[in-house]
């Protein structure tokens, strides 16, 4: 391995978008435990990046209205460098993951940060987080909300989108 090598630091951020009311309500709602409502993003390069119902976004780190992450997991280095992984993001902002694309159950924010950590790092993100959409549709009360939540678009606001497909 060449020793100039440049790598770069890549990290997964956690914030529960219920802001810990999962936590006590979850139980009585839908029979079961849940620590929060995950929204990740991946930093790399400087930036957050994220996908929502706009499509794949970036901000500074912490810098949507979410503001500070919950949690902040270190999923290692890359040597990918930033001007191919900016060709990696508008590649798939222009199909899979258009903001036309997003699915609050099955495509998702974790559904994208889980694929750009592993094309980054290799590595995948916590299942506790990327399991969250079956455990909640494994309940009945999950089956009775999920028509209502499938129409739910989440896009935090603050970034500022790289591709989302609606302004190509």
């Amino acid at each position: 391995m060449d020793k100039n090598t440049t790598r770069y630091s890549v990290q997964l951020y956690i914030y529960d978008l219920s802001r810990g009311m999962a936590r006590s309500l979850s139980p009585i709602m839908l029979g079961k435990q849940l620590d929060g409502i995950w929204h990740t993003a991946i930093v790399a390069y400087g930036d957050e990046f994220f996908f929502g119902g706009e499509g794949i976004s970036s901000c500074s780190p912490g810098g949507t209205m979410l503001g500070p992450p919950d949690t902040v997991v270190e999923l290692g280095e890359t040597e990918v460098s930033e001007e191919i992984f900016m060709d990696y993001l508008s590649s798939l902002g222009e199909s899979t993951y258009r903001g036309d694309r997003y699915r609050l159950f099955e495509h998702n924010c974790n559904t994208f940060t889980n694929e750009v950590a592993q094309f980054l790092t290799g590595r995948t993100i916590p299942s506790y987080i990327t399991d969250l959409p079956s455990e909640v549709l494994s309940t009945p009360f999950g089956q009775i909300l999920r028509p209502i939540l499938d129409s739910i678009h989440i896009a935090p606001p603050g970034g500022n989108v790289i591709n989302g497909g609606r302004n190509i």
